[in-house]
């Protein structure tokens, strides 16, 4: 391989100049400490956490950042309510204090509070009620023990009936008893959290390299193919982590998993009406099981999650089922006073959860442990699987202390919990920038310079299609800076544009433009 050279550029800056020369010094024979496989959330946060450690890292995925589930998620940052109820309070307390790290300290420009309105309809027994009260106001106890700020995540309260409607208008007033009011932390973006992390992680060091396949794996590295030109290479390492979600089981024997798929529907916010809040709507029949209602601020509505064992081999991209589609529905109408159909579904999409198969029963998904898991191999690969997208920065430093402590490897604590990422800031300073609130929610403190993208050149500051806010100058910005590679990077992940087929379309010509611009 030749090693081009390009322009000086900030030390978190992820491009396709970049990739190659850094995979060039793989192929040359250089050695580093650690090799991530895997850069969903899980991934990145590993190779993160061990470059902060002053270790050297290579980190590897086939496709792109946050190409699995890591995508997939309801966006939000738990603070493990659901886990408090079904007993695992070990989970649950880990899953406030992570949303506290994330909220008030390495990431507040991606996290914020979102209130979630669970409506009393006629479905919700007042015994169900006293029950969901009860439990929010043990979740504001659990926010507590984890020392997350009152100012970060207000206190649950009862609704009145017109609050309730004032907040979520769609809502069916026929029998609707009022409300109850609680918080949680909810993110930009889920593919934006993995691309802050990754860049983060680059800035200590780390190589970040996608469209690297692992091959094989071993205790002291893997051999590898670049998907870019077909080229097989060996990378060294002095141990490696398999972070490779539902696909870590095919890198490593004895792993057995039991993937659970998550269904999303995207609906126009124009479809529920002026949401001032998220709403838990209580699927019928369960006690502690609720479809979320999720405005997203750019014209789309997120409607989730199913909980269903998915049989087989692991697809890459996987299908929405129209009975998932259905159940999603039903669930919907059973609150709504609008009616929503089939035909106002603009999209939907899946994510697989990497659940740890303990026992090997044929019990429902729903009700396996989401604790993490790290397994060290016989040659000493360690693999983290399990967890959930808020636990992930822990999930990382699990997997990092097994690889030190299986290699030996010389290096400082974790650092993680104090480590800012990409764009990160203290929220006054970010309430001070001179660039648009919608930016400084994406982008925080590089919001600015995104935005001289679009001064410099009027034709980037256009939305990039109509009735969707993302502009030309964040495609040319994640070329440059955020590793994207092809048109299904932008819009498949540096921005949500592809969740709408007929939006993807439309946009396919900016996203060549703005590969066009960074080549």
């Amino acid at each position: 391989m030749t090693r081009p050279s390009s322009p000086a550029l900030p030390a978190s800056s992820l491009n396709a100049a970049r990739r190659h020369r850094e995979l060039a010094e793989l192929a040359d024979g250089a050695e580093v400490d650690v090799l991530v496989v895997g850069l969903g959330a899980t991934g990145a946060g590993a190779a993160l956490d061990a470059a902060s450690r002053g270790l050297t890292v290579a980190a590897v995925d086939a496709h792109d950042l946050a190409f699995g589930t890591s995508r997939w998620s309801s966006k939000l940052i738990h603070g493990g309510l659901r886990y408090l109820a079904s007993g695992q309070l070990d989970v649950a307390h880990e899953s406030a204090v992570e949303r506290g790290v994330l909220m008030e300290r390495t990431a507040p420009h991606l996290v914020r509070a979102q209130p979630f309105v669970l409506p009393l309809t006629p479905l919700v027994s007042r015994g169900q009620a006293a029950l969901a009260w009860a439990g929010f106001r043990a979740g504001d106890l659990l926010r507590a023990s984890a020392r997350t700020a009152r100012a970060t995540l207000p206190a649950p309260r009862v609704l009145s009936t017109v609050e309730t409607r004032h907040m979520a208008p769609a809502l069916r007033a026929t029998g609707l008893r009022g409300g109850l009011l609680s918080w949680d932390g909810q993110l930009t973006d889920d593919a934006r959290l993995v691309s802050a992390i990754a860049r983060t992680a680059a800035a200590h060091g780390a190589r970040v390299l996608t469209r690297v396949r692992a091959l094989a794996l071993t205790g002291n590295g893997a051999l590898v193919r670049d998907e870019t030109t077909g080229e097989d290479l060996r990378v060294r390492a002095r141990t490696v982590i398999n972070a490779a979600g539902v696909w870590a089981g095919g890198l490593v024997d004895d792993i057995r998993l039991r993937p659970s798929r998550g269904t999303h529907l995207v609906l126009r916010s124009d479809d529920l009406g002026g949401l001032a809040a998220g709403m838990h709507i209580p699927i019928p029949g369960e006690t502690n099981r609720f479809v979320l209602v999720l405005p997203q601020g750019d014209g789309r509505v997120y409607v989730g999650l199913t909980d269903e064992p998915v049989e087989g081999s692991v697809p890459d991209v996987p299908k929405v089922p129209e009975t998932d589609i259905g159940f999603l529905l039903d669930v919907l109408g059973s609150a709504l006073d609008v009616t929503v159909g089939r035909d106002d579904v603009v999209g939907a999409f899946a994510g697989l959860r990497p659940l740890l198969d303990t026992d090997g029963g044929p019990g429902r998904t729903a009700d396996i442990s989401r604790k993490h898991a790290v397994l060290t191999s016989p040659d000493g690969v360690v693999t983290v699987v399990g967890g959930k997208l808020t636990t992930y920065r822990r999930m990382a430093q699990d997997a990092v202390d097994a690889a030190v402590l299986a290699r030996g490897l010389r290096c400082g604590p974790c650092r993680t919990t104090a480590v800012p990422l990409v764009g990160a800031d203290h929220p006054s300073a970010l309430a001070q920038l001179d660039a648009p609130r919608r930016l400084v929610r994406r982008y925080g403190s590089e919001a600015p310079a995104v935005h001289a993208l679009g001064l410099e050149d009027p034709s980037l500051a256009r939305p990039v299609i109509p009735g969707h806010p993302v502009t030309g100058a964040e495609l040319v910005w994640a070329v440059r800076h955020e590793g994207a590679l092809d048109a299904s990077d932008l819009l498949d992940r540096r921005t949500r544009i592809g969740l709408v087929a007929e939006d993807r379309h439309a946009a396919q010509e900016a996203a060549r433009d703005a590969l066009a611009r960074s080549s």
